[in-house]
Parts: C-alpha cells; structure tokens; sequence
C-alpha cells in the first residue's frame, strides 16, 4: 500500500540563507524555491542601461549573483525576491532599509529566456510586488525590446501599456523624466 500526501515544502529566508553559495539565483515567492541559472549576458547589459538612463534619485542595479546584497526590504518569511533594477524615492529611502519590510516604489524585471522565467516574472513576482505596495513595474524584455508597463490600480499590478523600440516611457512617479525605449537595448 502506498501514500501520497499533498504537502509541499514550505521554503523560508532562513532556508535559503543554510543553502551553499553557487553561482544560481535563489528566490522564495509563497514559500514555493525557485533556483536560476546566472542570467544571459544581454540580460544583464539591459540591467546595466537601465541603471544608467539619469534618473537623479535613487536607482540601484541589483546584484542577483550575491545574496547579502539584497535590500532587507523584499525579505519577508515565505517571500524572498530580488527584483533586478528597484527605485525608491529619497523620502522613502530613509524607511526602506528598515525592518519594516517596505519595498521600493518602482521594481524593474528583465526577463530572462524561458517560459518558466517570464510566467514567475509576469505572475507570481507581479502579483508578489501589488500586494507589498510597489506602484509600478516595468517588464523588459531584451529579445523583444520591449517594455510591459504595470501601475497600480485598486492595490494590483495593471498592464497599462506595452511599450515599443520607438516609444517613449514617462513615468508619474519620476517628474519630468522621458527616456526612449530603444535606450534600454542598445
């Protein structure tokens, strides 16, 4: 006669934290593991040009190689994500450090090839990132070059917009900042 159960492992940040370093990607979402590969290097270029297109306040590339790099903020039990490129305002700096679990107002995803990579990515990371209170995401896609806006709306993550190569991105959340798409994939 045999078993079967239902029950899944329920992964924490303490758990991640007892893995041994290697060179993948360790991200908690609902307490379900999820473990990459080391990201394409046009993905990781991407992340660079973003980093780079002037915005004054605070924008931080994110080391996704490196686990004690990851701000205290996008720690929770069940939930442990590294968004690649995260903007917070200097008024919300000043609390996003803390214990409190507050996360940055914009989170940026650069997606990596494979199926499962954009499902987390457009679902369980979007979902993850509504209901922690960011107020927009942007979803790069290198191979497309293309942009998927997301702004929240009655506390999710909407699509609002799929910007183009040609396209230009605003933001209500950076006064007076316009940058091309194309900037993004050069």
């Amino acid at each position: 006669m045999s078993q079967t159960t239902d029950e899944r492992i329920h992964w924490t940040t303490s758990d991640i934290e007892r893995l041994p370093e290697s060179s993948n990607r360790y991200e908690i979402i609902d307490g379900e593991l999820f473990a990459t590969r080391a990201p394409h290097w046009k993905h990781q270029k991407t992340c660079g040009n973003v980093g780079s297109i002037g915005i004054t306040m605070q924008m931080f590339a994110m080391d996704v190689s490196h686990r004690s790099r990851r701000l205290k903020a996008l720690k929770y039990d069940a939930d442990n994500v590294i968004p690649d490129v995260v903007w917070i305002s200097k008024t919300r700096l000043a609390v996003a450090l803390d214990e409190a679990g507050h996360l940055p107002e914009l989170a940026i995803e650069v997606l990596s090839p494979g199926l499962a990579n954009e499902q987390r990515d457009r679902e369980a990371k979007l979902k993850l990132y509504g209901s922690r209170g960011v107020q927009e995401c942007w979803i790069l896609n290198w191979q497309l070059q293309q942009v998927e806006l997301y702004r929240r709306q009655q506390a999710m993550l909407k699509l609002v917009a799929t910007l183009l190569n040609d396209d230009l991105l605003t933001s209500p959340l950076l006064p007076n900042f316009t940058c091309p798409i194309s900037r993004f994939f050069l």
